[in-house]
């Protein structure tokens, strides 16, 4: 059986590259509750890199798709309350089905209605929770700093997984740093939705949530790296770190990891 510590004592490229051939194998199914500009690329991001995904909302069907997949991304985006209501019924569903999910909670920090929902679906301990500066400091109430990540996640009982010049992925214990990426990737919208969805996909077959989190991120990020030395800027690097994710390989992966 995989044992999750041994995993984590392996390099961060190194489980890269195996949990990137664990998912082209498996082809796991991920659901995703996510906004409506990142349906498209967040789903052709997941196909790209081997993954099945579906996007339904429906009330009446959203629990259904959700026990039948083997992962559950909640991205907040565009909150409404179609997605409010189905976002509950999804993560009840994951519960029950004892399926990884996976918390973006974007925008938390500019509305409070909205950070008071997340932090309500942190009290449901998602898996990871993935975030940026601003979102983590509005939720944990601190400025994001290495030991305030590694609190946080401690205290939630779950990975955090803060996206920044340098990723930084931590359970609370231990924490490691993924260095990787390009600047266009700011220029795109739904990075960061495909970003988190590509970790809901690495947790349906890595049973070791800091280091699924950590090779999503770096997948994602050399990818975007590879994209970026083919783009002219933000409209052919959309299209290009698509072909990057499904033409990544492990030596590329092992050759360009930067991890702290």
């Amino acid at each position: 059986m995989h044992h999750p510590q041994a995993a984590s004592r392996k390099s961060v490229a190194q489980n890269a590259v195996e949990t990137l051939a664990r998912l082209r194998a498996r082809r796991p199914r991920v659901h995703c509750i996510t906004n409506t500009v990142a349906q498209n690329f967040t789903a052709n991001a997941l196909l790209a890199a081997g993954c099945v995904p579906s996007m339904t909302l429906s009330i009446e069907e959203v629990g259904s798709f959700v026990s039948g997949a083997q992962a559950l991304l909640v991205n907040l985006g565009t909150f409404d309350k179609e997605r409010r209501e189905a976002v509950t019924i999804a993560v009840e569903s994951a519960r029950s089905s004892a399926l990884p999910w996976v918390l973006d909670p974007v925008f938390v920090d500019r509305a409070p209605t909205r950070a008071a929902f997340a932090r309500e679906l942190i009290g449901r301990r998602p898996t990871v929770i993935r975030l940026n500066h601003a979102e983590f400091s509005t939720l944990a109430s601190s400025r994001a700093s290495r030991d305030a990540v590694m609190a946080y996640a401690r205290a939630s009982q779950t990975v955090v997984g803060l996206s920044g010049e340098s990723d930084l992925v931590s359970d609370g214990e231990r924490t490691v740093s993924v260095a990787n990426g390009h600047p266009l990737m700011t220029r795109v919208t739904a990075m960061g939705c495909a970003g988190s969805a590509l970790v809901g996909a690495c947790l349906a077959i890595e049973p070791d949530a800091l280091v699924a989190a950590a090779a999503a991120l770096l997948i994602i990020n050399v990818a975007g790296e590879l994209a970026a030395e083919k783009s002219a800027g933000p409209g052919s690097f959309a299209a290009s770190i698509i072909d990057a994710l499904y033409n990544l390989d492990g030596p590329t992966l092992i050759a360009r990891a930067k991890e702290r």
